[in-house]
């Protein structure tokens, strides 16, 4: 696996297992809060070809809030 896939990867799973440790009774939210938006904003380019090539992030449709 190349170097970027690997982190790429890693950061996904990671964000995954906070999801669901936020979800358990007791879980630390906190922690959570803090944690979060930094792994989020850690998360690298997806490799190549993870996405088709006429893949468009900003063409979903519009969510209330956006402007």
């Amino acid at each position: 696996m190349c170097p970027d896939c690997e982190d790429f990867a890693r950061t996904v799973l990671l964000l995954g297992q906070l999801a669901l440790y936020a979800d358990t009774v007791g879980a630390d939210l906190d922690f959570v809060d803090a944690v979060s938006p930094s792994l989020a904003v850690s998360l690298p380019e997806p490799p190549p070809g993870l996405f088709p090539d006429d893949y468009d992030p900003d063409g979903g449709p519009a969510y209330p809030g956006d402007s």
